[in-house]
């Protein structure tokens, strides 16, 4: 992944704080955090998404049609892989 150097300015107190639980790698422990943190906030949205659809009776009525056929055929063996 491509790293890109940025400049920032922290407050003295959370500046300490990095220091003391970053050992030794403001870089990484702030790249984890970031990412911890985009990962939390996608969760939410794509919950909040998936609430929405749950209230639209036009795709819950699509989704029950997609249910009844959803795993025809997954256990076929298809020609390609008989052998």
């Amino acid at each position: 992944m491509v790293k890109q150097k940025i400049g920032l300015m922290l407050d003295e107190n959370l500046l300490t704080f990095l220091d003391e639980v970053a050992g030794g790698n403001r870089s990484e422990y702030l790249n984890k955090l970031l990412a911890n943190h985009r990962k939390q906030v996608l969760e939410a949205k794509m919950i909040a998404a998936l609430g929405e659809d749950i209230k639209n009776s036009d795709y819950l009525e699509e989704i029950k049609d997609w249910d009844s056929v959803v795993g025809d055929g997954i256990d076929a063996i298809s020609p390609a892989t008989q052998g």
